[in-house]
């Protein structure tokens, strides 16, 4: 019995590791632009911050000062990832009393009351970073099956902790400026393949 507590221990606390260092990434979205190895560039979208590269190594940072441009969804997300942090936290403590190797916690009957919450708590923790991660990936799969929003349709690649799929599309001509007055059929609904 001992084993197998230890072992969800290592796994609750774990997840909730992972869970850190997807809210913290900055790789929740990356759009990229190729026409040749050397002036591929991309864009790092996260929670917190959005950052540029290119191919030559230069690479830029610029963090969300106020909550009052950051459109609705990421903000959305942004709760949602926070609420399921807090909650792994007091999981990963609730998970340590309760083990029956703690000395901490009472009789074994509190014991296990105790690791029933903790059970609890890290499963509400797993439904709202699977809520947050849900609702940015739906907003960038509506946002690229659209054939009205062309405003950065170079290729949508799924990173970091919405890593679901990838696709590529191509880039329009003319010193760096897209076409934005006629979307291209190549963004209708079979434009992943």
């Amino acid at each position: 019995m001992s084993r197998a507590q230890i072992s969800a221990l290592v796994f609750g606390v774990g997840g909730f590791g992972a869970l850190v260092a997807a809210t913290a990434s900055n790789e929740w979205k990356v759009t990229t632009r190729a026409s040749s190895v050397i002036t591929a560039t991309w864009v790092y979208q996260g929670l917190w911050m959005n950052c540029a590269g290119n191919a030559l190594g230069s690479f830029h940072c610029r963090p969300h000062f106020t909550i009052f441009k950051v459109e609705g969804y990421i903000q959305a997300c942004r709760g949602l990832m926070i609420a399921a942090v807090s909650l792994g936290f007091f999981g990963s403590i609730f998970a340590l009393f309760g083990m029956k190797c703690t000395k901490v916690g009472g009789s074994d009957k509190a014991k296990a009351k105790i690791a029933c919450l903790a059970g609890i708590v890290f499963i509400l923790s797993g439904l709202c970073s699977m809520t947050g991660c849900s609702l940015y990936a739906n907003k960038i799969t509506t946002e690229f099956f659209d054939p009205h929003y062309v405003e950065q349709k170079m290729g949508y690649t799924y990173n970091g902790a919405t890593s679901v799929m990838s696709s590529r599309t191509k880039y329009h001509g003319g010193e760096g400026d897209f076409k934005t007055t006629n979307p291209s059929k190549q963004f209708d609904k079979n434009a992943y393949v």
